[in-house]
Formats: C-alpha cells, sequence, structure tokens
C-alpha cells in the first residue's frame, strides 16, 4: 500500500414514483436523462442527502422509502452509490441547480427508452424489478462490467 488512504465518493440516488406510478427522471447536462442522484456533503445523512439532490435537480419533496440497491464502482474514482425508493409528496418539476437541464414523470418503459447511459440503464432497469431483497453490485467502467452480483434478504 503506498501510504495514502484510499478515497471513495458517496452518492445517492432514488427511483422516485408519483401517484401515477411514473418514474421521475432529470436530464443531466453531460449523462442525459437519469434517475436523480449525487454525492453526499460532509455531515450528511444519506437519507438527508436523498431529499436535497430531489429537490435541487427536479424541485420536488419526496418520501424516502426503503434501501434497494448498493452500487460499487471499482473503477478509479471509486463510490458507493446508495439507491432508495421514493414517493413524491409535493412541488412542481422545476430543476433548480446543478447539473439538471430538465425533469419529467415518465412510465417506466418510456424511463428505460429515454435513459441512455449504460451504468445508468441498468442501474434503472435492476431498480424498476426490485423485488424486496436489497442488492448489491459491483461494476467497473470503459467498459462497463458488472464484477459482482448479490442479492440480501431483507430482514
Amino acid at each position: 500500500m503506498s501510504g495514502t488512504n484510499p478515497m471513495h465518493c458517496v452518492v445517492v440516488g432514488g427511483l422516485i414514483r408519483n401517484s401515477e406510478d411514473k418514474v421521475l427522471l432529470i436530464k443531466h447536462h453531460k449523462r442525459g436523462w437519469e434517475i436523480p442522484q449525487g454525492r453526499l456533503e460532509e455531515g450528511e445523512t444519506l437519507i438527508d442527502a436523498l431529499h436535497r439532490e430531489v429537490l435541487e435537480e427536479a424541485g420536488v419533496e419526496i418520501e424516502a422509502g426503503s434501501l434497494a440497491a448498493v452500487w460499487s464502482m471499482i473503477t478509479p474514482p471509486s463510490a458507493l452509490v446508495f439507491t432508495f425508493l421514493g414517493t413524491y409528496k409535493s412541488g412542481d418539476l422545476t430543476p433548480c441547480e446543478g447539473d439538471s437541464t430538465e425533469a419529467c414523470w415518465a412510465s417506466e418503459s418510456d424511463a428505460l427508452e429515454m435513459v441512455t447511459g449504460t451504468v445508468m440503464r441498468e442501474r434503472l432497469r435492476a431498480l424498476l424489478d426490485y423485488d424486496g431483497t436489497l442488492m448489491y453490485r459491483a461494476y467497473t467502467i470503459k467498459p462497463y462490467q458488472l464484477q459482482l452480483e448479490q442479492n440480501f434478504c431483507s430482514i
């Protein structure tokens, strides 16, 4: 080991649904359509970060639900991505700041067509297929390759 501490970025994201069972997507200025997600700020909890990111990127308030999946990007810069399910509470879709340029509600099939990035498309598909068991996925990028896939029974 080189004597430096390993660095991992911690990210939180959410598959948010409204009362019509549509999925919230935001359009990132570089990556295109994706679920709301972003990095934790120092001293912030995962749930607080999820609320903040959805508000910043889509302009709406949500209720956080189950932790559905943990993704570990092992290609540098390494990242741990905690993804939750959630439900829309209030507000109008209005990207407030940061990297999102648009926000919309989409059916599951439309969302899968709109999300074209390989990593985010696989993440979206896994979250749409969530069956109550916590998923763990480790992957590399350039090219995207799943390295480990494991499900854990819920308590």
